[in-house]
């Protein structure tokens, strides 16, 4: 108890500052209703993680608190979102009598089964619109891509084994994306989303700071007491400590608070303050550089270079913007500090080389192997890939890209990239609709847009098997239900006035409306 209680005080201090100073932007985009109860279920289930001396004693508390707190939200899916990364991704695996174990549980899967699956139930009761053209393959290729790892074992391993692999990706993957593309589809409810996730990476910015200001992990206790240490604590990049807050690693935090950074572009123009923008941009940025992780620094780059490139002028705007960059650079290069940051950098720097060089094996190796099993991949691959096993005793496959092409074949990878390549299509598509209509979701596809390539960069540099997968398919299901935009009156969510984006236009020729909340019954 006293090991865990010093980090949790450091914890719920720099979260109940976070909420106070929030509080006023965020009921901006939800109702203060919802954000108390989230406020208090995340609170809730950190006092109880840090308290616990057993991960089921948190599992049962959190089934509950969130399967209660799901019945009360007027948008669960931010409730999902808020609670994504509460705890590290700590899993054990279930006993039961008379088989060795039913499945592995985790913060993501508790919360898929008391969020996730009583919605998508839900919404398979529900009459629902036709779906267009791009979100139905979209679709398929979700489905394909959860079927063809179920086909490909299929042979190796009992019936039993496979259904519950079934289960488990859909858990994972198939219900993420399901509820989010279906229940995306006004601005009220997409607001709400990235808001709640922008306050969380504001968070665990300021967490990262601290943990790395300090040299102190404070959720690396949770895996010591429960006996599931977390692998990768206390990553170095030279002499700094790499800071990983509740993500369990250092790149999927990077990679969370630059789609953090993403959404706050869009969300800052509620603000109405270029002064606060800029400051909740800077600390965002000052996680990211907590976390060490450089490939999430090309991400977040990419987020604004991106979004403000898709904006009216933008063009003009992102040259202006790339040679202040550019300037503020070579000051920060010839600062006191610009050897130290010159070293940090990939490719061209001195620190960590070996993981370029480890990258770089690893893209040769891979593509010997997959051109040996082109179509469908060889579930056993690593087998064969013993020479790049590390000093940790993993073989770290990196590259999504490559992981995938290796398991399940460039089949596979086709089916993958489809789902975020018809994200793209129905995001631009749709979008270009509402030009000059409607510059607010204009602007939000653009976001969405850039954090979709910034995603797609991510994905080259970081493995699924991290909570990059989470975020990725919560991604794919906003753009999915972006595609499928439709209006609602937003009513005001407190007495002080409330922002409100430009009044609508009518709806642009050949755009696809989708039922909305009142009407799937939800």
């Amino acid at each position: 108890m006293l090991y865990t209680l010093k980090p949790l005080v450091v914890v719920m201090a720099i979260a109940l500052s976070v909420f106070v100073l929030a509080r006023p932007w965020c009921l901006r985009f939800m109702t203060a209703e919802d954000y108390v109860r989230r406020r208090n279920v995340w609170i809730v289930l950190t006092v109880t993680a840090f308290a616990s001396p057993s991960f089921w004693i948190y599992s049962t508390v959190a089934l509950v608190l969130l399967a209660w707190a799901a019945q009360k939200d007027s948008n669960p899916l931010a409730l999902y979102v808020a609670m994504l990364h509460v705890i590290p991704p700590i899993g054990l695996y279930i006993p039961m009598v008379g088989i060795n174990q039913l499945f592995q549980l985790n913060n993501y899967r508790i919360l898929s089964l008391a969020i996730l699956l009583p919605l998508a139930v839900k919404l398979l009761r529900s009459q629902q619109p036709p779906a267009s053209r791009t979100r139905g393959a979209m679709d398929a290729c979700v489905l394909g891509y959860v079927a063809l790892q179920l086909v490909l074992l299929f042979p190796y391993e009992s019936f039993t084994n496979t259904l519950r692999r079934g289960f488990l990706l859909t858990l994972d993957i198939v219900l993420v994306y399901y509820t989010f593309s279906r229940l995306c589809t006004t601005r009220r409810i997409v607001h709400d989303v990235m808001a709640t996730f922008c306050l969380t990476t504001v968070l665990f910015a300021t967490v990262a700071v601290f943990e790395t200001a300090k040299g102190w992990l404070l959720y690396q206790a949770l895996g010591d007491v429960w006996g599931q240490p977390i692998a990768f604590a206390f990553l170095m990049r030279g002499e700094s400590l790499r800071s990983q807050v509740s993500l369990g690693h250092a790149l999927p935090l990077g990679y969370t608070l630059a789609m953090g950074f993403g959404f706050m572009l869009y969300l800052a123009q509620a603000l109405r303050s270029r002064t606060a923008s800029l400051v909740l941009a800077a600390w965002l940025w000052f996680g990211l550089l907590a976390a060490y992780s450089r490939g999430p620094w090309l991400v977040a780059a990419i987020c604004f270079f991106g979004f403000v490139a898709l904006q009216p002028a933008g063009l003009a705007r992102s040259v202006k913007y790339g040679f202040l960059a550019i300037a503020g650079a070579g000051i920060v290069l010839f600062s006191p500090w610009g050897g130290r940051i010159m070293d940090s950098l990939p490719f061209v720097g001195t620190v960590d080389m070996e993981t370029v060089d480890y990258r770089k094996r690893l893209a040769e190796v891979s593509w010997q192997l997959i051109q040996q099993h082109p179509i469908i991949g060889n579930p056993f691959v690593l087998t064969q890939m013993e020479e790049l096993r590390q000093g940790q005793g993993i073989i770290d496959l990196v590259n999504s890209y490559a992981s995938i092409a290796l398991l399940y074949g460039l089949g596979g990878l086709a089916l993958f990239c489809g789902v975020f390549a018809g994200a793209l299509f129905t995001t631009w598509r749709t979008m270009r609709r509402w030009t000059g209509v409607d510059a607010d979701v204009s602007a939000l596809g653009a976001v969405l847009i850039a954090c979709l390539l910034g995603t797609l960069v991510m994905l080259a540099i970081g493995s699924l098997g991290t909570g990059l997968a989470w975020t990725a398919w919560i991604l794919a299901g906003l753009t999915a239900g972006y595609g499928e935009l439709r209006e609602e009156e937003a009513p005001a969510l407190e007495d002080e006035p409330a922002w409100e984006p430009p009044a609508p236009q009518a709806a642009p020729p050949g755009r696809i409306g989708a039922r909305g909340w009142a009407r799937t019954g939800v």
